[in-house]
């Protein structure tokens, strides 16, 4: 089901051990799946605080709960326990929620998107110096990044709302969703400023 690195076995015997109570359950959950930015949460809780709902199991020498939302969600996740220079924390390397973007560009879907894209969106903005590529799409919601002077231009939500969005679903009408994943902190040179 679950598995935990040897720094992340260590760390939570750790704080089992600060905690006093040997007898500790470590509940891991899927706070959020969203594809951007999956959250989860990893605390240690006694034997009343866990659900009749709930999955317990010993994995690598831990007592472990999952509810039953999660269970599918965890299937074969790996925790570690990082430091690095930002911070310290537990790492989720979770096969199941693949980010955005490690998906294929295939199908008709992505083709037709792909098209409108260059055909129609790409050309009105190419005068501003500003790009939009395909990141991908997955169940029906397409995912964005502009680059450009779209990255960081303080008029890109409005060019997403009002053009882009209103361009893909005249063009591909099954799209239930368009999401923009750039980061526009990191926008150089935006048209506007």
């Amino acid at each position: 089901m679950i598995g935990f690195s040897q720094a992340a076995r260590e760390r939570i015997r750790d704080f089992i051990e600060e905690e006093g109570e040997e007898q500790l359950t470590v509940r891991v959950a899927v706070v959020s799946s969203s594809p951007l930015a999956p959250e989860y949460d990893l605390a240690l809780v006694e034997a009343e605080e866990i659900g009749p709902g709930d999955q317990v199991f010993e994995s690598d020498g831990l007592r472990v709960a999952v509810d039953a939302e999660s269970v599918a969600l965890l299937e074969g996740t790996e925790i570690d326990w990082v430091e690095s220079i930002q911070g310290s924390g537990f790492r989720f390397n979770n096969p199941n929620l693949k980010p955005i973007g490690s998906g294929a560009l295939e199908g008709p879907l992505a083709d037709r998107v792909k098209q409108v894209i260059d055909e129609r969106i790409n050309p009105g903005i190419a005068s501003h110096g500003g790009h939009v590529s395909l990141v991908e799409v997955r169940d029906n919601v397409v995912y964005l990044e502009m680059s450009g002077g779209c990255q960081g231009c303080g008029m890109a939500k409005v060019t997403l709302q009002q053009g882009i969005e209103r361009m893909l679903r005249e063009g591909v009408p099954e799209i239930s969703g368009i999401v923009d994943v750039t980061d526009h902190a990191a926008g150089a040179t935006p048209f506007y400023s």
